[in-house]
Formats: C-alpha cells, sequence, structure tokens
C-alpha cells in the first residue's frame, strides 16, 4: 500500500518555518513581507481562492492586500494599477488573478508585473530564466509538487518522469524543472498530451508519474507499474447524490485502485493543493529578500 504524501503537513511546515522568519523580521522593526492581489469581476471561485490566500498571509504575519475591481475595469485601468504597485515598497509580489474577464488581455497584464514581483513565476522573463536552469520565481504549483518530492525523499535522479498534461501553469514548468540537473531533479521527462497515442505504453514506463490533466480518475490502475510515485494535480468536481453539497472533489488518478500499486501517491483534496498557496507565500518571501537585500542571520 501506498505511503501518502500529506500536502496539509507539508504546507503547514513551509507557513511555519516562514512565520518564524518573519516573527524574527518584526522583532527588528523591519519591514515585512508583502503580498497585493488583485481580482476583475466576482467569479465565485477567484474569491473563494483570494480570500485563502489573503487569509494565508494573516496567519504567518505577512501584510497583504485585495484590490477587487469591478467586472468592467479596462484594460488599461489594470494595468496602471499593476504600475501602482510595482513602485509600491510595502508589496514585494503581485498576483493578478485568472481568469481575467473576456475583454482584458492576460498576457500583456502578466508582461506588466515587474518581474521582480512575479510570485506566479508566468512572466516571460521568470519562464525563460526557468527553462534555462536560472535562479527566479517558479510557479506555485509545479514548485509544491518539487517540494513534496524532496520532503518525502522520493528519488528523481535517473528516474523517468511521465507528465500527463502541458499547461503553461503544471505541465510544462514542472517537465522543465525536473529536467534540470540539480538535486531534487535530473529526471528523464516524457510529457504526453491529448495527441499522445497509446499513453498507457508511457505511463507504464513511468517511475514517477505527475497527472494534469482535469479528467477526474482518469489514469487508472492498469497504466501504472508497481511501486510508482504518484503526483495528482487534478481537482475535479463529480456527482455525488449522497454527499450534503452533492458532488465531492476528485483528482485525475483512480486513487482507490492506483493506491494500492502505488509506492507515493497524493490524496485528492489534501496532496498538492495546500502547497500552491504555501509556495505563494514563500515565493513573496523570496521576492522580499530580493528586493531588500534582508540578510536573515
Amino acid at each position: 500500500m501506498a505511503i501518502i504524501i500529506d500536502g496539509k503537513k507539508i504546507a503547514a511546515e513551509v507557513r511555519e518555518e516562514l512565520k518564524s522568519k518573519i516573527k524574527w523580521l518584526k522583532s527588528l522593526n523591519i519591514r515585512v513581507p508583502g503580498l497585493v492581489t488583485i481580482m476583475v469581476g466576482d467569479n465565485p471561485a477567484s474569491q473563494s481562492y483570494v480570500t485563502s490566500k489573503s487569509k494565508a498571509c494573516s496567519e504567518i504575519g505577512m501584510l497583504s492586500k485585495v484590490e477587487i475591481l469591478p467586472v468592467e475595469t479596462s484594460e488599461q485601468q489594470l494595468l496602471e494599477m499593476i504600475d501602482l504597485y510595482n513602485s509600491n515598497d510595502d508589496y514585494h509580489g503581485i498576483l493578478v488573478q485568472l481568469p481575467l474577464p473576456k475583454h482584458i488581455n492576460e498576457n500583456k497584464v502578466i508582461e506588466r508585473i515587474s518581474p521582480g514581483k512575479d510570485v506566479d513565476g508566468f512572466h516571460p522573463i521568470s519562464v525563460g530564466n526557468l527553462v534555462i536552469g536560472k535562479d527566479t520565481f517558479y510557479p506555485c504549483t509545479p514548485n509544491g509538487i518539487v517540494e513534496l518530492i524532496k520532503r518525502y525523499k522520493i528519488e528523481t535522479s535517473g528516474k523517468h518522469v511521465v507528465v500527463v498534461g502541458r499547461s503553461n501553469i503544471v505541465g510544462k514548468p514542472i517537465a522543465n524543472m525536473l529536467l534540470q540537473k540539480k538535486e531534487g531533479a535530473n529526471a528523464v521527462v516524457t510529457i504526453c498530451h491529448s495527441a499522445t497515442k497509446n499513453l498507457s505504453l508511457y505511463t507504464k514506463s513511468a517511475d514517477i508519474l505527475i497527472a494534469a490533466i482535469g479528467k477526474a480518475n482518469f489514469i487508472t490502475a492498469d497504466m501504472v507499474k508497481e511501486g510508482v510515485a504518484v503526483i495528482d494535480v487534478g481537482i475535479n468536481r463529480v456527482e455525488d447524490v449522497s454527499l450534503p453539497k452533492g458532488y465531492k472533489i476528485v483528482g485525475d488518478v483512480d486513487y482507490e485502485n492506483v493506491s494500492k500499486k502505488a509506492s507515493f501517491i497524493t490524496p485528492v483534496p489534501g496532496g498538492v493543493g495546500p502547497m500552491t498557496i504555501a509556495m505563494l507565500l514563500q515565493n513573496t518571501f523570496l521576492a522580499y529578500i530580493k528586493i531588500t537585500k534582508q540578510k536573515l542571520d
């Protein structure tokens, strides 16, 4: 039976580590790290994420601000707000909650954020640095995956990692991160996607399988080998009339059956999900250190 990778536990450890550093900064009466989150419109899922991020900041003593703009906000107005925070010394991280309304160009918005405050890791400069192996802000979900792999001491060097999914948010960055010639990486990486023929041929050869495709219970037990380490990034809502909400949240992996063959597996919920916000906080702290050149010793 698989060892369950407890994302809640690791995320709590990361937060506590950051909390103690911020407490030390406060004891010296030094400005603490600050994160501003900008949201356009009233998407309920986005509101929930924004609330969670703001709460997490407050819990560790980080300065947090949420700017909620009406859905009719123009692209230019949003860009001007980003400019304001690019030059605001109190905020070291800027996060624009996606998706944005259709009349706003997401790429323009991402590119307007100062690369030094790009705590989402989506700016082309951050992405370019990631690909060539330079120090950068890593996107939060892939960074969370790497953190889980490291803290559970799952060997990656020379191992075959199969990533199912090629999104800019998870699939592409995690593949590039695990390719790098360094500790916690140095893997042989295969990316599979919607055009992959005979997907099982690849997934069965994986030592580490990362599922990030957004299809409920898509990876089944007959698609993996014994002893595989499984990282399930999927968050899918599936109807379940037996529950008060009428649905349950499941991953991209058939957890019940795949866990019988795996050596390690992340549950959904409680696996990768909690790590995303923890890594956002960590990125904001790193941005603060780079901007202020504050020494921690």
